[in-house]
């Protein structure tokens, strides 16, 4: 298994093993340097002592062949070879042998030492060689020696550093593991929640850890999406629930009427029969049709932005909206960049609101409103002069299937859908779909932004925007 697809855990450790081991094979490795070159220090100090008891005995003319050694403990081969090169004396062990090494010291100085192997001193090993010049009647060399140390000078050292580095690296990569076990608990927690999670039980919610830290802002960023997916998954049941209900109620309506002519076919005037059964068809083609609007809007389908000219749009909307009087103020010049079909279905949903609810008039102004971060903006109020709505409910009525009052006559009106697709594409421009106070009724007002060559901050390109905004219609 490679190292990437091993667990979290298992990565850590490994990881922090592997770096405190080479922690501390370097620090092993400096300290046995230390004390290797400390002991040679002192190994060097050892062999020149002895030369320099020897030099001295030298210097006296007290030399004797064999040279005794110096003690018990400190037991070194030594060699005194004379002004012309000749071994006059030296220890019992290199009785009748030649000079143990080739070098002297150069003047001025008196000591030298260099490391010599497979000498006369022995053919499979590596020596130190100290060599002390002495002036007797010319310069005499004396050659002292002994055995190199190796690397682990101490052994005991070596071994307590390999012993430590083989258990702190085992601690380390273990305490490591286990921090990061016990650290992602949390999120273990979190994992074993969201498996339980049903769409049934969508008041669960994954545990909050006590300390401050990421484990716990993730897990509070979790439960703010399942609050977030909560609403959605209710927004949609309540939005299944409503859309069925709605159109159970033409679908019955046809079915009452289709089963009322085949139980009496010979009573059944096909022309009547199409007449009383039209009003339903074209209630279910405008729940239809309005449905599916509203799947393109939430789907944010592209449309192409084009300079549309709103006075001749509302004018040209208002001549099939006749059922009310209508009064028009239309502020010529005003373009905004858009779809001009969406524009207008927003404009007849608007319109056929205010006439559902006007008591006698409606009134359509169309001008230049007040500038806001964007740029200028052109405003749309559509206006009617029916009970209006209370201020607590004005978003509400953006509700998808919302009605507030429930107890009218659904024929009466539309389904619940007109102001929410009204919102949407409000939106869908850059703009905005408000209620506002009125002195009598309800007061729609559109915000749109100019089109560039107006305020300069338009924007002419083809644009897809998705808003999930919800919206109903005012019965």
């Amino acid at each position: 298994m490679r190292l990437r697809d091993r667990a979290l855990r298992d990565r850590v450790a490994l990881f922090a093993g592997t770096a405190v081991a080479l922690l501390c094979v370097g620090f092993s490795a400096v300290v046995l340097i230390t004390t290797d070159r400390v002991a040679t220090q002192n190994l060097v100090s050892e062999i020149a002592a002895v030369g320099e008891l020897t030099a001295y005995y030298v210097d006296r003319g007290q030399v004797i062949n064999p040279l005794p050694p110096i003690s018990d403990d400190m037991v070194r081969p030594v060699q005194v070879v004379d002004p012309k090169g000749r071994v006059v004396a030296a220890t019992k062990e290199l009785q009748n042998k030649p000079v143990m090494a080739d070098f002297a010291p150069e003047n001025p100085q008196r000591v030298a030492s260099e490391v010599v192997c497979h000498s006369v001193l022995s053919p499979d090993r590596c020596h130190i060689v100290v060599a002390q010049r002495v002036y007797r009647d010319g310069d005499w060399t004396i050659y002292s020696a002994a055995p190199t140390l190796p690397f682990y000078a101490y052994p005991l050292v070596a071994a307590i550093l390999l012993a430590g580095t083989v258990v702190f690296t085992g601690a380390v990569a273990w305490g490591a593991r286990h921090t990061v076990i016990r650290s992602l608990r949390p999120v273990e927690a979190i994992r074993a929640q969201l498996d339980h999670y049903r769409s049934f039980d969508l008041g669960r919610r994954v545990p909050v850890p006590k300390p401050d830290d990421e484990i716990r802002r993730l897990a509070e960023s979790v439960n703010e999406t399942l609050n977030r997916l909560e609403d959605a998954l209710e927004r949609q049941r309540r939005f299944c629930s409503d859309a069925s209900h709605e159109l159970r109620t033409p679908v019955t309506a046809i079915r009452a009427q289709l089963e009322d002519a085949l139980m009496a076919p010979e009573d059944v005037d096909p022309l009547l029969l199409c007449h009383a059964v039209m009003p339903s068809v074209e209630r279910l083609q405008s729940i239809a049709s309005d449905l599916l609007t509203l799947a393109r809007l939430d789907a944010g389908t592209p449309h192409e932005r084009r300079p549309v000219e709103l006075a001749g749009l509302v004018a040209d909307e208002l001549r099939g909206h006749q059922d009310r009087e209508v009064v028009q103020h239309l502020m010529p010049g005003l373009t905004v960049m858009g779809d001009g079909s969406h524009l207008r279905q927003m404009l007849a949903h608007l319109l056929r609101n205010a006439q559902r609810h006007a008591a006698s008039t409606v009134t359509v102004t169309l001008r230049c409103g007040e500038p806001d971060r964007r740029g200028d903006v052109a405003e749309i109020e559509v206006l009617d002069d029916g009970s209006g709505i209370a201020a607590d409910q004005r978003e509400t009525v953006f509700g998808r299937f919302t009605r507030l009052d429930t107890a009218r006559s659904r024929d009466a009106g539309g389904v619940g859908l007109g102001l929410p697709i009204a919102r949407q594409i409000a939106e869908s421009h850059g703009g905005t779909l408000t209620i506002q106070d009125s002195d009598r009724g309800a007061r729609f007002v559109v915000r749109l932004p100019l089109a560039s060559h107006q305020s300069g901050n338009g924007n002419g390109s083809a644009l897809a925007v998705r808003h999930h905004g919800t919206g109903q219609e005012r019965r």
